[in-house]
């Protein structure tokens, strides 16, 4: 489905002659009616420009009607916005023309897993979900935006603060896609240096470094079939960023080290708590990797912002702990403890309710939560404060956490929120220092 037709038939007659049985239309009309028909197509290459109705207009009218059958996009190398466009309203994949044919034909080859669906989506509820908890309406957006796209095979770039559960979103992605029975491989990009998250990410071979005393497969090829989830994107190192843009490309690349491509099968879905627009002007985020990472675009509310969602998340955490709980588990969080829970601020949003919880249910002190709770951060606006009187125990443990609470958060203002940094100040372990700033919930403002 091409605007040229001399170069449409040449194109369709070297599919034929690579054994691809291909139907022609010369325009969007067409190509509308040809693909709403019946015809079990397998896959369709479809141009952004098109006689009477455009390869956008299409793509639209098509997703609109239930179409499932996989869309390669073709664009002339200025139609980037375009492109963006087409992706968000459901096309599989783009090439730029001129189109090199064994360009084309690895599109197909990537696309042809995905195959027609016959029939509606599945429609699932929020509550039928793994690890999904939420009644807001800002979470019911997201499950909604989330359901869409499940089965778009798109890369999505999902968005929000720290601890608000963006890796809850990427598995739900995975699970609602055709890919649910292959691997999901999760990498944090913040956790390794640059050289070795090359090696994590794209496997090297033996002797490629010092060390590398086998070859070794990357998280591409442990998630062929499936998703590939890079937490904390905005961390990685521009240089590394150059060579995830090939592989997201081309689904090749190469290992550190190696002579040999590799082709893989997967879906990446990214999360980031940075503003990803001003780290492209500050240089720190390729511009390019971004467009082609923001696809689709899954921003998850603060808990602050949802406070519909706070008792059902305390729910259903007291019943994931309830088997370590010292004691009966419906009286983990008491009424007064609750009501304190739903004025609190929650920097640390999900992840700092969460370990609150799991340290009730454990420890079962209360009135050490309420010292800490009040201690620890404001409270929502014209919300009042609850006091509890603590012990002489609970005073000192509250001291220590937060004086090392503040030592953490100064060190990293002093090296402008650079953890590796600031764990070198601090003569901790990078990795200890990432427990200590998720344990004590610690935010970087930047980011709010």
């Amino acid at each position: 489905m091409d605007d040229e037709e001399s170069s449409l038939r040449l194109l369709a007659e070297l599919l034929v002659s690579r054994g691809r049985p291909v139907e022609v239309a010369t325009g969007g009309a067409q190509a509308l009616a040809l693909l709403s028909g019946g015809t079990p197509f397998g896959s369709a290459i479809m141009d952004l420009r098109m006689p009477d109705i455009d390869g956008l207009t299409v793509l639209r009218r098509y997703r609109g009607g239930g179409g499932r059958v996989p869309v390669i996009m073709l664009s002339g190398a200025a139609e980037a916005n375009q492109v963006v466009l087409a992706m968000r309203a459901g096309a599989t994949d783009y090439l730029t023309k001129p189109i090199v044919v064994g360009d084309l034909v690895a599109a197909l080859e990537r696309v042809s897993g995905h195959g027609e669906v016959r029939g509606p989506a599945a429609t699932r509820t929020p509550s039928e979900t793994a690890g999904w908890v939420g009644e807001s309406e800002a979470m019911r957006r997201t499950w909604e935006i989330v359901e869409r796209v499940a089965d778009a095979d798109v890369p999505v770039l999902v968005q929000g603060e720290s601890g608000v559960g963006k890796e809850v979103v990427a598995r739900e992605l995975h699970r609602r896609s055709r890919r649910r029975e292959r691997p999901f491989i999760k990498i944090n990009c913040a956790a390794l240096p640059g050289e070795l998250l090359e090696s994590e990410l794209f496997g090297h071979e033996r002797g490629a470094f010092t060390g590398a005393t086998a070859e070794k497969p990357g998280k591409f090829e442990l998630a062929d079939g499936g998703t590939l989830f890079l937490d904390e994107i905005g961390e990685m190192d521009v240089r590394l960023q150059a060579k995830l843009l090939a592989a997201l490309q081309d689904q090749e690349f190469f290992r550190v080290g190696g002579k040999k491509s590799v082709r893989v099968n997967v879906r990446v879905v990214v999360a980031t708590n940075r503003d990803l627009q001003a780290a492209i002007r500050q240089g720190a985020f390729r511009e390019d990797l971004y467009y082609r990472l923001d696809v689709v675009n899954v921003k998850v509310a603060a808990l602050r912002d949802r406070r519909e969602d706070i008792r059902p998340l305390v729910e259903h955490f007291i019943a994931k702990y309830a088997p370590q709980a010292a004691a009966d588990p419906s009286r983990i969080v008491g009424a007064r403890l609750l009501q304190r829970f739903l004025e609190h601020s929650w920097p640390g949003n999900v992840r700092e309710l969460e370990n609150i919880v799991r340290r009730l249910a454990v420890l079962g002190d209360e009135q050490a939560v309420l010292a800490e709770l009040a201690a620890h951060a404001p409270a929502l606006p014209g919300a009042p404060v609850v006091v509890a009187e603590p012990g002489l125990k609970d005073i000192g443990r509250r001291a220590a956490m937060l004086a090392e609470r503040e030592a953490i958060v100064d060190a990293l203002r002093r090296t402008g929120w650079n953890k590796r940094k600031a764990s070198v100040r601090l003569q901790i372990s990078y990795k200890a220092l990432l427990y200590k700033i998720k344990e004590s919930g610690i935010a970087d403002p930047r980011q709010g």
